[in-house]
């Protein structure tokens, strides 16, 4: 039996590489305040690399879910401005 106070038991690093840094930021830009409080993220040069920390796998992947959905969403519309 896993003890409930142990904190987090799922913790993964996803990164995304985009056309440009200037894409990154932008879609970076455009999901961050969703993110707040399920997952971590930053952009370094091309690529957005989050963080998820979870109590469990369902919610780690739920909130992956989400985030790439909305991170689909925003590049569609960062890439049409091009």
């Amino acid at each position: 039996m896993v003890d409930q106070n142990e904190g987090p038991q799922v913790i993964c690093t996803l990164e995304l590489r985009f056309r440009s840094e200037s894409e990154a930021i932008k879609v970076h830009k455009s999901v961050e305040l969703d993110n707040e409080g399920y997952l971590e993220s930053e952009v370094r040069g091309d690529v957005i690399r989050a963080k998820v920390t979870a109590e469990s796998l369902k919610s780690a992947l739920h909130t992956l879910d989400d985030f790439m959905s909305c991170v689909s969403v925003a590049e569609k519309v960062v890439s049409r401005k091009h």
